[in-house]
């Protein structure tokens, strides 16, 4: 009989398609691992997984497709529930707490650290008992135990941030500070914060894929998700005894996971980006689609190639012959990955998967034409959203709207510190850079604005 060893923040299509799917496999042998599903802003995705018993389906589109039945989800909690969840955090078979809340649910200001303004924190810090946020979460179940004298839960963070496990417990024991510093004490010297990557290209459910899935496997699934067959998940090497075999099902336990994270972030994630604002604008709606489009294309891999891959050097990764491999897996046309869900959030994304980089080139003299190219048109992007009345999905959005309907709406974005650094809000060449790129896309569109 499957127990509850695992809980799990954000059970969004992500998490459903990558480390579920991992730990179910791992519960063929060991059934200690079921998942505890936590949704701190929403209850549709748990109720739905109860009205099916947490079970779902998988479907990997590739060049050949298949399909799994995923059960790995034991107990689901949402808003209304916090007593129950907060009892499961302090159960002692609970020895990880996975996270998928994306780059927003960490509260974090632009340098990283936690944001005590941000409304969420100011709630916890009022309210410690009561948390809305995943900082607040954690730092209550991690007093929870410490209280009851038993080991910490290892949170693992499974979010696109440089050195997230780092962020997170740098966050985690500043917001304890404040509260209680003998448990920030704690936290600091006793819990496990692993640093890790995750990778697997998830589309959003829709209603296309529901019906896929009914005609091949005949199960009427309301919450079925998808993925491409490549899935990849580094973890730090500093699990505790007692940790499940991840490595049996795959996982790369590693002790340098920065080089694997910085590789897929600038390249994965900021071809990613730079193909969603692009794309927006040049009127396509699938990555695939904006692949096809020879002109894009071809800014992707020279931007990636010529740019990108030098800020990463050197590496003991073959860096270009991952970029091939990334562009091949963009190419496939069974993945409908809208890149319009790409788009949402580019205040929180575009600082890991692009600034950083200008940020390096800027300081070693490297050329940043191409690297600005996708900023001028997030902001164009932005303006087309904004004058059209068009929702921005972005816990920015009213700050970003008003700006982007300014009369001067570069410079209103570039001097928004929640996103671009004070660096880059002085640095004269990269302002300039940004407005000729954003003055060739305008006019002429993507095909000419190199």
């Amino acid at each position: 009989m499957t127990s509850t060893g695992i809980v799990h923040f954000g059970p969004g299509a992500f998490h459903r398609a990558h480390q579920a799917d991992y730990v179910n496999r791992l519960l063929r042998d060991d059934p200690r691992w079921g998942i505890a599903a936590v949704a701190l802003k929403s209850r549709g995705t748990i109720e739905a997984l109860n009205a099916q018993n947490g079970r779902y389906t998988l479907a990997i589109l590739d060049a050949e497709r298949s399909y799994r039945t995923i059960s790995a989800h034991s107990r689901f909690f949402g808003p209304g529930d916090g007593a129950a969840a907060r009892e499961q955090l302090a159960d002692p078979s609970v020895r990880i707490v996975t996270t998928t809340v994306t780059e927003k649910g960490y509260c974090l200001s632009p340098d990283g650290t936690l944001d005590f303004a941000h409304p969420d924190i100011l709630h916890d810090l009022a309210n410690p008992h009561h948390p809305a946020s995943l900082i607040g979460w954690l730092g209550l179940g991690l007093a929870d135990r410490r209280a009851k004298g038993l080991a910490p839960f290892v949170p693992i963070c499974c979010d696109n941030m440089l050195s997230n496990g780092t962020k997170l417990r740098d966050a985690v024991i500043a917001f304890a500070e404040r509260l209680d510093p003998e448990l920030a004490r704690w936290i600091g010297a006793e819990a496990l914060f692993p640093n890790t990557v995750v990778d697997s290209i998830t589309p959003a459910t829709d209603e296309r894929l529901r019906q896929i899935v009914r005609e091949e496997t005949g199960f009427d699934d309301a919450i079925p998700v998808s993925r491409e067959a490549y899935a990849q998940w580094v973890i730090e090497d500093v699990l505790p005894e007692g940790s499940p075999d991840l490595e049996s099902v795959g996982i790369v336990l590693s002790p340098n996971v920065d080089v694997w994270a910085r590789a897929k972030l600038r390249i994965l994630n900021g071809a990613h980006s730079t193909l969603a604002y692009l794309g927006l604008l040049s009127g396509h709606e699938t990555v695939a689609d904006a692949m096809s489009d020879a002109a894009l294309a071809s800014f992707v891999q020279r931007m990636v190639m010529d740019d990108i891959i030098p800020a990463l050097q050197p590496s003991p990764i073959d860096l270009k012959r991952y970029a091939e491999a990334t562009f091949a897996r963009f190419r496939n046309p069974a993945i409908h990955h809208q890149l319009s869900q790409i788009a949402w959030d580019g205040s929180q994304k575009l600082p890991y998967r692009l600034l950083d980089t200008i940020l390096e080139a800027r300081a070693s003299g490297r050329p940043i034409e191409r690297l600005v190219v996708p900023i001028a048109a997030w902001i164009l992007f932005l303006e087309r959203q904004a004058r059209a009345a068009a929702p921005i999905a972005d816990p920015l959005a009213d700050t970003l709207r008003a700006r982007a309907r300014s009369n001067d709406p570069i410079d209103q974005i570039l001097g928004l510190r929640e996103v671009f650094p004070e660096s880059l809000g002085r640095d004269a060449a990269f302002q300039k850079a940004v407005k000729d790129s954003a003055s060739q896309l305008r006019p002429r569109g993507v095909a000419e604005g190199r």
